[in-house]
Parts: C-alpha cells; sequence; structure tokens
C-alpha cells in the first residue's frame, strides 16, 4: 500500500514539475510524471529489497520522494534542447541543407 502513496506523490510531483519547466510543447504531458512515478517506485522497491529498508522508516520516503522528481526535472530541463537540436537536423535533412 505504501508503494502506491509513493508512486501517486511523486507522479503528482512530475505533473507539478511538467508545468513549472519552459519548453513543455516538445514533449507529451504524461512523460515528466510517469518518470518520476517509475524512478520513484524502484528506489522505493530497491531500497526495500536489496538495504532491506522499513516500509515506514523515514529515510525510504525521502530517498523514493526526491529520486524520482530529481530525476524528472534533468529530463524536463534537457529534453527541449536535445528535442529542438534534433528537429533542426532532421528539417536540413529533410530539405536538401538549406533550413
Amino acid at each position: 500500500m505504501e508503494l502506491l502513496f509513493v508512486v501517486l506523490i511523486s507522479a503528482s510531483v512530475g505533473t507539478i514539475l511538467r508545468y513549472l519547466l519552459r519548453g513543455r510543447e516538445t514533449y507529451g504531458a504524461a512523460l515528466l510524471p510517469s518518470i518520476s512515478a517509475a524512478v520513484s517506485a524502484f528506489v522505493w522497491v530497491g531500497l526495500l529489497w536489496v538495504l532491506n529498508w522499513q516500509f515506514d522508516g523515514t529515510w525510504i520516503w525521502v530517498a523514493s520522494l526526491l529520486a524520482g522528481p530529481i530525476v524528472a526535472l534533468v529530463v524536463g530541463a534537457n529534453l527541449p534542447r536535445k528535442r529542438r537540436e534534433h528537429d533542426r537536423e532532421l528539417l536540413g535533412k529533410l530539405s536538401g541543407g538549406r533550413a
């Protein structure tokens, strides 16, 4: 049940990040919430199984709920620039080098 809470909270923070960052028109509406939720779930399960942290401990919540949004923030900050560069290159190829 706690994993569900972590995923929902992290996806909500990812949704908020989507609207705080510039360039959101270059990627889909569900990308940042999905990345945030997936990374948080992965960290939660990893800490639970590998390090045997307890699900009701403070640090498992802190680590999980920070990891997902941080990764989503990095992706959301870098993706628009990369997308625009790639689109410019593709336009140049498709237009025969005139762009």
